[in-house]
């Protein structure tokens, strides 16, 4: 009896990999061409650039940041959105500085200088990278506080629902990426994102065995304008991610568990987001936390909620009331 229980295990586990392996096969990446479908990258306004430095994590890489100290008020760290680095924050980062010490790191796969694009070493990476640096700057009895936008605003999000989740005494979300089939995501997150469904399936029912061996290939593709990847910048925007990477620039599955997490919290959102339905984060979150506030601000779009005047205005409240 136990030897036919063992049999009928292992062939379900080889059947289970079979239909596994043949999901991710049936569908390779492909050459995602570049439009004006998605998000308007003409809405980051820039500002004046300020000299990289590098802080070492656990393994020794050299993660790049933007470093505005500042003597007095809360550590302030800027979690930047998917696609691109913390160069969309020079402008809000200088305004801040005023408040808090404020750290910008560009993600681990990001970047000038990213290691490997596109890819982390193992599932909860940025967690542990997000992690360190608080350990480098934090001062005994200072205010930690993670500002994410979009898929940073995820990522904050996954790291208050983790074990590190102690670390935060506050959290800043702007227009944050909750999950693909939350009620706050548009479709493809409104032309931005081409998920590779079958192989997303695939490798998730191999983690779901323990077999990580394929977690380096890439599920997800970003359609950024011409104008981006032809400017300047271009050959630092980061256009497709492994399975592991964007597992960990995401909160989990039981993403509402994540919410549950968070220490008091501010969520600013434009109500022309393209990405995300804006009216759809407060009852949602609201029904699994009461830390939140909530702001629409009107007439602004996905990548302009960060610079936004009423974006400003709405951290600054929130940094003085911590």
């Amino acid at each position: 009896m136990i030897l036919q229980v063992l049999k009928f295990a292992a062939i379900s586990v080889v059947g289970t990999g079979l239909v596994a392996l043949g999901l991710i096969a049936s569908q390779p990446p492909n050459s995602l061409e570049a439009g004006d479908v998605g998000l308007d990258f003409s809405d980051l306004t820039g500002g004046a650039e300020v000299a990289q430095t590098s802080v070492s994590m656990r393994d020794g890489f050299d993660l790049q940041i933007r470093d505005y100290p500042n003597a007095s008020g809360p550590l302030l760290i800027l979690v930047h959105g998917s696609g691109w680095h913390g160069h969309q924050f020079l402008s809000l980062a200088a305004e801040l500085q005023q408040n808090a010490h404020v750290v910008v790191p560009d993600l681990r796969g990001h970047g000038p200088k990213p290691g490997r694009r596109g890819d982390v070493d193992y599932i909860g990476q940025l967690e542990d990278d997000l992690a360190d640096l608080i350990a480098t700057f934090a001062k005994p009895g200072q205010k930690v506080v993670l500002l994410g936008h979009s898929s940073g605003g995820g990522l904050v999000t996954r790291l208050a629902g983790g074990e590190h989740g102690a670390l935060l005494d506050g959290a800043i979300l702007l227009a944050p990426f909750l999950q693909y089939d939350a009620p706050t995501t548009r479709t493809d997150s409104g032309g931005w994102a081409q998920v590779l469904l079958r192989r997303m399936i695939g490798l998730s029912m191999l983690n779901m065995a323990q077999i990580t061996a394929l977690n380096h290939l890439q599920v997800i593709q970003f359609r950024f304008p011409k104008s981006v990847l032809e400017g300047p910048l271009g050959d630092t925007a980061t256009s497709a991610y492994s399975y592991r990477l964007n597992t960990s620039y995401a909160p989990r599955r039981d993403y509402l568990g994540d919410i549950a997490g968070l220490p008091d919290f501010l969520l600013v959102v434009g109500n022309k987001d393209e990405a995300f339905v804006a009216a759809e984060y407060e009852p949602m979150m609201s029904a699994v936390s009461e830390k939140g506030r909530y702001v629409l601000v009107p007439e602004t779009s996905h990548l302009a909620i960060v610079d936004a005047p009423d974006t400003l205005v709405e951290i600054r409240s929130y940094l003085n009331g911590l």
